[in-house]
């Protein structure tokens, strides 16, 4: 066993003893504030279950980004796996981001380990833990460790456990899993404030599957800090810039001074 599952785990036991920070009921919904979505997901994200999270390696920032705000937005302690070739090419998750979206960063904490299959051994490890609130998964392309039996052992741990895992693909290909929604993401402009303030996060999201409800959406949304929801993107004249929304490059200063407590 890797040195950095076992610091995920020991500290996984410390999240237990303390207790759960949220009544995480497998069929409790966790409503985004935007109206359309929340209608098309029958009242909000639907906790204690798989969510799948697709984008590229350019949009890497705002997959990561929608993850984190999914994992905000069920709340309670949160626990981000993710493999070294997607660490490589994402980068290290930035505080002051994850605080842009309302998440604390001192109630995450990040496991790197060396493979697909480790991170999926963890991760049901982590969905048996009924302190955390949520899970995500962050794998690179098309692990053959993450095949349409491993979706089911997660999805059954989520369910089993009420707590809610989130598996976030870079550059992977759509396929059958047991994912109760799957989502494409991508970045859209970010509408500066009054006084040239820095803008809102924004995405480009699509509903591109969910199981019992019909299939399909798409929005152009931004997180509104002060009121705590998705809202309909503004209109501005800025172009989307593909990259860092939430991570940084792992070599960077700033990802050195992270207090995110990392694990590996």
């Amino acid at each position: 066993m890797s040195e950095s599952l076992r610091l995920v785990r020991r500290r996984i036991a410390r999240i237990e003893r303390r207790g759960p920070l949220v009544d995480a009921r497998p069929a409790d919904r966790s409503p985004t504030g935007h109206p359309a979505i929340d209608r098309a997901l029958g009242g909000g994200l639907m906790r204690g279950r798989l969510h799948e999270v697709l984008a590229t390696s350019a949009d890497a920032g705002s997959g990561s980004g929608f993850a984190a705000l999914c994992a905000q937005l069920i709340g309670g302690e949160m626990l981000w796996l993710v493999e070294e070739p997607a660490w490589r090419m994402a980068g290290a998750l930035c505080p002051s981001g994850l605080a842009a979206i309302g998440m604390d960063p001192a109630r995450l904490i990040v496991g790197v380990l060396p493979d697909a299959a480790a991170v999926l051994r963890a991760a049901v490890d982590g969905l048996r833990c009924p302190a955390l609130g949520a899970v995500a998964i962050e794998l690179a392309g098309d692990p053959r460790a993450l095949d349409l039996t491993a979706s089911r052992r997660l999805a059954l741990a989520a369910e089993s456990h009420g707590v809610t895992a989130i598996l976030l693909r870079l550059d992977g290909a759509a396929s059958p899993n047991a994912a109760q929604t799957r989502w494409r993401v991508s970045a859209a402009p970010s509408v500066p404030l009054a006084a040239n303030a820095p803008g809102h996060p924004a995405w480009d999201i699509e509903l591109m599957r969910q199981r019992g409800r019909p299939d399909g959406g798409h929005w152009r949304v931004e997180w509104n800090r002060e009121q705590g929801r998705l809202c309909d993107w503004r209109n501005g004249d800025a172009a989307a810039l593909p990259g860092a929304v939430v991570p940084v490059p792992a070599d960077r200063p700033a990802a050195a001074r992270s207090p995110l407590r990392q694990a590996g």
